[in-house]
């Protein structure tokens, strides 16, 4: 019987020492714990936190939708640009060429008439018309995506009929070109402070180096 107790706790004691190896770094090499299905999205994310291109790019985004309208609208069962589009594409244009080292993404969207299938094909032909026209006012292919489609599926106003709304393209910044040699050396200040200086130049009406002395002068 006492063979039996101390069997019993000895085996318990085990179990207990087990769970405890288990279930700390404790007996065990550093960081030998981790979850496999996202190792080492915390050191990206500590590394893009301190070297400014996190905060940037979600400051980049921000701004953009607020000076810039981001969105234009198509006619239905139409990728064709209509003049106020153009005219919007033109001032995205404008703001993306301040940011050379950075790259922006078209998502293409339509209303819910029609068939999914038929619908994603429609709004990937709206998103590469919209790239397409951005390309001929001196934005470079490389920097500018239509790779995804939302089809029907993120209506603005949810209704199954006709909806100009709907029918549209979204233009978003989604990150810095790896090869620009600005990225690749991790200056990110040296893009934050021309940005600034070209800021400031622009609201003295100054150009050349007279505005760009005063800038750095305020």
């Amino acid at each position: 019987m006492y063979k039996l107790i101390a069997f019993s706790g000895l085996v318990a004691l085990t179990a207990c020492s087990e769970s405890m190896v288990r279930n700390s770094s404790f007996w065990r090499e550093a960081g030998i714990l981790h979850n496999d299905a996202d190792f080492g999205n915390a050191t990206m994310n500590n590394i893009q936190i301190q070297n400014g291109e996190k905060s940037y790019i979600v400051g980049l985004s921000q701004r953009f939708a607020r000076e810039v309208t981001s969105m234009v609208n198509f006619e239905f069962n139409s990728a064709a640009l209509d003049e106020n589009a153009r005219a919007i594409l033109r001032r995205q244009a404008d703001w993306i060429r301040q940011f050379p080292e950075v790259r922006f993404r078209v998502y293409g969207h339509t209303d819910k008439v029609g068939s999914n299938a038929y619908n994603k094909r429609l709004g990937m032909r709206r998103a590469q018309a919209v790239v397409g026209y951005l390309s001929t006012l001196g934005i470079t292919r490389n920097r500018l995506e239509a790779v995804v489609s939302f089809g029907e599926t993120q209506p603005l106003v949810v209704t199954e009929g006709r909806e100009r709304r709907n029918r549209r393209t979204v233009t978003e910044v989604s990150g810095f070109i790896g090869r620009h040699p600005t990225v690749m050396d991790g200056k990110y200040a040296e893009i934050i402070y021309r940005e600034y200086v070209q800021s400031a130049t622009a609201r003295t009406g100054l150009s050349g180096i007279q505005g760009a002395d005063l800038a750095t002068d305020q």
